[in-house]
């Protein structure tokens, strides 16, 4: 097998060299007096499908830079596995990388896009063309290694890209904002697509997004970041149901805050005092975060539901679902979003109604109002 000119490492072999764990300490970045990265401190696990998610701004673009070694951090420790590489240029990280972009070369086929960073760390021609192939496999474009860039769509040149990221089996797999040039259909395929692939590479891969959904189906655990911060780190289950703060539960999926008043040991909501079987947290600014899948809309028997009165101000029809808004005494409006069987949006009621919308206590979650 022929070795990298660059560190005298075998370029490949038939199995995949183990996955690295990194760990990010006290990372900062500034541009004059903005924080890019504030005092970022991360943990990746080896193998893991981990996800950076935020606004546009938020840092998730930079740390992801700093990780592949393009952007330096004015202070901080970066590890792949036990190796401290801050300082390392990103020739020498061994880091696979697709951009959102992709960055293919026009003037190359699409073998030889793949095929360059074999051609850079010294691989025979043969060995090239048995592992170009392969990766093509690997994405679904077996045989397409004599066809030029130009003649690919937008879905192939990301396969592409892919490709070439992962033929030479690095450890650490860094992807930003891949899918998003792609269209809603073929972006939602590939999600399950990297995912797969992922699973059977069984690389660590760092993925950056500012796409809620995106990160929840591809994850194993996503950090949401914020003004240069880690808002949260979580599974995205965790994330969704226990949101540490309003700014994680407002930007994952979508949500309705109450303001929540102590009375004594009472909690109170819109007038309702509330039952849960969450603990609240210990903090002075509370919110109920409502989200419309949780609520519904009442009849007869309330049971143990937390219930608000309200009055049914639009109705609409989505197709599989129904959106259902209501104004609550206090003015606030609510969502509710359920699914359509039979002749239920028939039997819904319509604007100007009274109603009443309850949530159960396992599904009343109180948050600190507050981005940390």
């Amino acid at each position: 097998t022929a070795r990298n000119p660059i560190n005298g490492d075998k370029i490949l072999s038939n199995t995949l060299q183990e996955a690295l764990p990194i760990t990010v300490r006290n990372v900062t970045k500034t541009y004059g007096s903005v924080y890019a990265l504030n005092d970022v401190s991360l943990d990746v696990k080896s193998g893991e499908f981990l996800t950076l998610l935020g606004p546009s701004g938020s840092g998730k673009t930079t740390l992801l830079m700093v990780l592949a070694g393009f952007t330096r951090p004015d202070k901080g420790s970066l590890k792949f596995g036990d190796d401290e590489v801050i300082r390392k240029p990103p020739h020498l990280r061994d880091v696979g990388m697709t951009f959102q972009n992709y960055a293919l070369f026009p003037h190359m086929t699409v073998a030889g896009n793949v095929g360059y960073p074999l051609k850079l760390r010294g691989a025979s021609k043969a060995e090239m063309a048995e592992r170009v192939e392969k990766a093509l496999e690997m994405v679904q474009l077996g045989g397409f290694g004599d066809r030029g860039i130009e003649q690919l769509s937008g879905g192939q040149k990301q396969r592409v890209a892919l490709a070439r990221s992962i033929v030479f089996e690095p450890r650490i797999l860094l992807m930003d904002e891949p899918l998003s040039a792609l269209d809603k259909k073929l972006r939602d395929r590939m999600q399950i697509e990297l995912r797969h692939l992922h699973e059977q590479l069984g690389m660590t891969t760092v993925y950056v997004t500012h796409d809620q959904r995106e990160a929840l189906t591809m994850s194993d655990r996503i950090a949401v970041v914020n003004h240069g911060r880690i808002m949260q780190l979580a599974t995205p289950q965790e994330l969704y149901e226990q949101p540490a703060n309003r700014f994680v539960a407002d930007f994952i999926g979508d949500s309705t805050f109450l303001p929540v008043t102590h009375e004594g040991d009472r909690l109170i909501a819109a007038g309702v005092t509330l039952k849960t079987t969450r603990k609240a947290p210990d903090a002075d600014k509370l919110s109920l975060m409502l989200r419309p899948e949780r609520v519904t809309v009442m009849e007869g028997d309330t049971g143990d539901a937390n219930v608000f009165d309200a009055t049914v101000t639009e109705l609409v029809y989505q197709g599989e679902s129904f959106l259902l808004y209501a104004k609550l005494t206090d003015g606030t409006e609510v969502a509710v979003r359920g699914a359509i069987r039979d002749d239920t949006f028939r039997t819904l009621p319509a604007p100007g109604a009274a109603v009443k919308l309850g949530i159960t206590p396992a599904d009343t979650v109180i948050i600190e109002d507050g981005d940390a």
